[in-house]
């Protein structure tokens, strides 16, 4: 009887390569080694995924496929990015010679590199691109179903395809199947069908099946690449150490916190009651300094309160027009603008923020990949001084520290075995990806020796 295993062998399900082959010779020499080979299996594979911790220079790495593509198919690429990261990314163009336009919609278009909001989807036509790229491609999980349905069903005929991101959580497989079904390799049906079981009765909850697991993360990497650090990969870059990372737990009703489980709407009462005393603190942190502060916050009243409080402070809400968010957000960027007040779902995306070394959390979520993300904005490769993040909680909140440094811990362990795991399939491709050469053109006449000679 045939095994699980066979089935799957059977079933060729490494991603074949639809894309084209570039020498390493013709692409961006402001490029490290490790970038320039990403790029090529990129290339390479047509349709493909990078997920590369911040600071690995995604930017730069996606300008040069998008580039690449479009010299190749004579046609133009569009790049899809948060709000202020479009315009982040034309500035990163410039730095490495390419332009890129940026668009309010199809009459804009010009020819290479383009780049928009995804608030503008609507206003591109998907056959006139030869390729689309999705920056901080994981916010597909917080659109609506509606949303990704429509980026897929839209794209799936473009033939070059490339998706970049952080590298997501292992354990959150959702994602990596949205990844799948917008490259077209499977759908996101498929790969929990074929390689998981729903974990008990939480059918939200996926695992992979035991005997399956090594074949999934083959399949992973024949399409996509997972880096944390250029040295997980065998390469040896300069720059790519990251400063300290420092936590600071501030309670502002009491010496330490409670240690009680508190439901949901407790722990938001405690939020609305210790307002004020969160905000002073804050704000007391903020005022007696000179430098560089990012202000994290979750509700409304929170914002407009540390607004008030802290004279020098921009602040950027959901609500504001687009242009004041994206001037507001490059302002800060530039560090013309000292001190940003904002929250996570508006700003915690694709943001490079590495003038910046202190931020406060003024409210947290329940969601860790939102603090993640937040903190990732400062706390990045090329950051040069230690990063210092104040949490500042009721201590009716519980242990909000130690529930975040469990949480870092638990999702830094998981993704160095997704790294592990996946090191030697992605180094095996980069190699392959090396080995690339040229087509030989002969230019010098040869010789054959005068058989007949020695036949004689």
């Amino acid at each position: 009887m045939e095994s699980y295993e066979d089935f799957l062998a059977g079933k060729d399900l490494l991603v074949k390569s639809c894309g084209f082959e570039v020498d390493r010779s013709e692409l961006n020499p402001m490029l490290y080694d490790f970038q320039k080979d990403i790029v090529r299996f990129s290339l390479m594979k047509g349709r493909s995924a990078i997920f590369a911790d911040c600071g690995l220079g995604k930017t730069p790495m996606q300008l040069e496929w998008a580039q690449k593509v479009s010299e190749h198919t004579e046609m133009p690429v569009l790049i899809l990015a948060p709000l202020a990261v479009a315009s982040q990314t034309v500035r990163e163009g410039e730095k490495f010679h390419i332009h890129v336009t940026y668009c309010e919609d199809q009459e804009d278009v010009e020819e290479g590199v383009n780049i928009t909001n995804y608030e503008k989807l609507d206003k591109f036509v998907a056959n006139e691109f030869s390729g689309i790229v999705l920056d901080e491609s994981s916010i597909l999980k917080s659109f609506s179903s509606k949303t990704r349905t429509e980026l897929i069903d839209m794209f799936q005929q473009t033939p070059y395809r490339l998706c970049c991101t952080a590298t997501p959580a292992p354990n959150d497989y959702m994602e990596l199947g949205n990844h799948s079904q917008f490259l077209g390799i499977m759908t996101r049906e498929e790969m929990l069908a074929m390689y998981f079981t729903h974990d008990g009765k939480r059918t939200s909850q996926w695992r992979l099946k035991g005997h399956a697991k090594d074949i999934f993360w083959q399949w992973m990497a024949s399409w996509a690449v997972f880096i944390s650090n250029p040295a997980d990969l065998g390469y040896h870059e300069e720059g790519y150490q990251l400063p300290e990372l420092i936590l600071h737990e501030i309670t502002v009703d009491g010496e330490a916190p409670i240690k009680v489980e508190l439901s949901l709407d407790e722990r938001r009462e405690a939020r609305r009651e210790s307002l004020p005393n969160r905000v002073a603190a804050a704000a007391e942190l903020v005022n007696n300094s000179d430098e560089q502060w990012l202000l994290w916050c979750n509700l409304n009243d929170e914002s407009h309160a540390l607004h008030e409080a802290i004279p020098d402070s921009i602040e950027v809400q959901g609500s504001d027009d687009n242009d004041y968010k994206k001037k507001s957000m490059l302002d800060f960027s530039d560090a013309s603008e000292r001190v940003l007040v904002t929250k996570p779902k508006i700003a915690g995306f694709g943001m490079n923020w590495q003038s910046c070394h202190n931020m406060i959390f003024v409210g947290l979520s329940d969601s860790f990949e939102q603090y993640y993300q937040a903190v990732r904005r400062c706390y990045r490769f090329g950051q040069k001084h230690p990063v210092n993040v104040y949490i500042i909680i009721s201590a009716k909140e519980g242990c909000v520290r130690d529930n975040i440094e469990r949480k870092q811990q638990e999702a830094q362990a998981m993704r160095d075995a997704m790294t592990q795991y996946t090191k030697e399939i992605t180094q095996k491709e980069l190699r392959q990806t090396k080995r690339l050469s040229t087509p030989y053109e002969p230019n010098v006449p040869m010789k054959l020796p005068r058989w007949e000679e020695f036949a004689a």
